[in-house]
């Protein structure tokens, strides 16, 4: 493990200085000024869904959920569909980047944090039940931004599925420090608490039987992913598929089943496949398709290759 953690390592440096200094040419200090926010922003949102998904995992017991079922990314779809029918395309364009940002934050964790207090005020024993009410609201956003979708403008549904998807190109510079200081928090509480995520993991008997407090650290551990994944989905854009497919080649990389291992391999992960695959979109393909839709279609076959091997757990 620990020589492809280096080698990852290693990679993982060769890729942030292609996509900094590849063709840089005269006004590099222009250039660099643009490409290192993107570049702090890429792995920022690696770091962050990577974990989210694997404590998320973590707290349900299974391998082929992500936070996305909990419907993260319907409900964002849902506001940026609303605020284009509400405001129009010049009010939506018009809106602050900073305040758009704060408002979908809030909102995403406010309603994850409702979503987990209602249904686990009472105990965690029943995560299936919030797993399953999370995968009905997502439908449920979807069908309102559907029936919003269908009586706005055509230009505005085409602002609309613009945003639906994440991109990496239009990271905004000024949202860095604060979306770093969040993540890298989470992030660093998540490491802390490696050792009890390990227990946690062993099922809620077993746990309360080794002294852990099952339910608090439950919450706690569905706070964090609620924080993350609503900072980095409000930053770039929902993503469904990746934090599947990074926690998946985190599992194989590792072959354990220890936290303090996992988590750093699903960091690598996650931050080498978004620099190198943007790399390789940006400097070679010139920008001919976009990433997340790469990572979406691999995600999903990954996510079929898994329940077809039965490696739910």
């Amino acid at each position: 493990m620990d020589r492809r953690f280096a080698l990852l390592s290693i990679a993982l440096v060769a890729s942030c200085g292609f996509y900094l200094f590849w063709g840089l040419g005269p006004r590099w200090q222009f250039i660099l000024g643009l490409r290192a926010p993107k570049l702090i922003g890429m792995l920022l949102v690696g770091a962050a869904i990577a974990v989210a998904t694997m404590v998320f995992q973590t707290v349900c017991r299974n391998r082929i959920l992500t936070p996305q079922i909990m419907g993260f990314d319907a409900l964002y779809i849902l506001m940026q569909t609303a605020m284009v029918a509400v405001l129009g395309i010049s009010g939506y364009a018009g809106l602050s980047i900073s305040v758009k940002f704060g408002a979908e934050v809030v909102v995403m964790t406010v309603a994850a944090l409702l979503l987990f207090g209602t249904l686990l005020g009472r105990g965690t024993q029943d995560v299936a039940r919030l797993v399953l009410t999370g995968v009905i609201l997502g439908v449920l956003f979807r069908s309102f931004s559907t029936f919003l979708a269908r009586i706005i403008d055509p230009n505005a549904f085409a602002v609309v599925q613009a945003a639906s998807f994440a991109s990496f190109t239009n990271i905004e510079p000024n949202l860095l420090p604060v979306t770093g200081v969040v993540c890298l928090g989470a992030i660093a509480l998540s490491l802390w608490l490696s050792p009890r995520l390990d227990v946690l993991a062993l099922g809620r008997p077993i746990a309360i039987s080794l002294g852990l407090s099952h339910d608090r650290l439950v919450l706690l551990a569905l706070v964090i992913v609620a924080v993350l994944v609503a900072v980095s989905t409000a930053l770039v854009g929902p993503i469904a598929f990746f934090g599947l497919l990074v926690s998946g080649l985190a599992h194989e990389l590792t072959g354990s089943s220890r936290h303090a291992r996992l988590l750093p391999m699903a960091i690598l992960v996650a931050t080498l496949m978004l620099v190198a695959g943007q790399t390789l979109f940006e400097r070679v393909l010139g920008l001919q398709s976009t990433l997340s839709v790469v990572i979406e279609f691999a995600g999903g076959l990954f996510f079929l290759w898994l329940l077809l091997k039965g490696r739910t757990r």
